[in-house]
């Protein structure tokens, strides 16, 4: 049986920058469309902190590409809240193989327990911003998911802001 993938990836080479979740949430997966559920900041975040010139609306993800922003998730298969995605979904070396072949110049994960699948660290040892010295230059975000409301703020969304328009 073929792998059901929940998104597609949005992935081309040297996009200046890739945001990466942890998998596809319920509704993400329902309707085919990043950070879908009404409930989610991603798409104001992103314009609040000067990342797109306007608000997107997840629908219009693809057009993205277009500057230079594409999308992935560690999961491809699993759909859910991340402590509903089954272990054995969560594919790293799967992410890293894509990110040496698209090799973006900048990697944003939308939450502390994406990076932390990746760096393979414990989500409370993870701190958000740009991490030291990672190449491609690497930031980690908080989650603009609604049911991570507690922990929410826009500062690192604004420092990835800034860190991009500076072409780094």
């Amino acid at each position: 049986m073929p792998e059901i993938h929940r998104l597609p990836d949005l992935l081309r080479p040297n996009l200046r920058l890739v945001f990466v979740g942890t998998a596809a949430s319920t509704r993400s997966a329902e309707l085919g469309c990043y950070y879908a559920h009404p409930g989610n900041r991603f798409w104001r975040a992103i314009h609040e902190a000067g990342i797109t010139p306007r608000r997107y609306q997840p629908g219009e993800f693809a057009s993205l590409i277009k500057l230079g922003i594409g999308f992935t998730d560690l999961s491809k298969t699993g759909a859910g809240m991340d402590h509903q995605i089954a272990a054995e979904t969560i594919d790293v070396p799967g992410f890293r193989a894509k990110m040496e072949t698209y090799r973006p110049r900048t990697i944003a994960f939308t939450s502390k327990k994406a990076a932390s699948l990746f760096y393979g660290r414990p989500s409370n040892a993870i701190v958000l911003g740009r991490q030291a010295s990672d190449r491609p230059a690497t930031f980690v975000l908080p989650s603009p998911s609604g049911a991570a409301s507690g922990s929410w703020t826009l500062e690192p969304w604004r420092e990835l802001a800034a860190w991009i328009s500076r072409g780094s």
